[in-house]
């Protein structure tokens, strides 16, 4: 049996955060980001899951597109 890899981080090298403490390059909080190498990989995929509500809020989610050519 193989062991699976750990969830990636997001990270996009666009390492700011803005006025909510929100990093304008992967969406994630301060918080986020400082606990991300004690995560488990179910806390990663749920911190994940907000940074793509937060990217969505703003407009900024580029997503990938489905086998029907739809954005998902």
């Amino acid at each position: 049996m193989s062991e699976q890899a750990p969830v990636r981080s997001p990270c996009v090298s666009i390492c700011a955060l803005d006025e909510n403490d929100i990093c304008t390059g992967c969406q994630r909080s301060g918080m986020e980001i400082a606990t991300w190498g004690r995560m488990t990989d179910a806390q990663r995929i749920e911190v994940l899951q907000r940074c793509e509500l937060r990217a969505r809020n703003q407009g900024l989610w580029l997503g990938t597109l489905n086998q029907q050519g739809h954005q998902a």
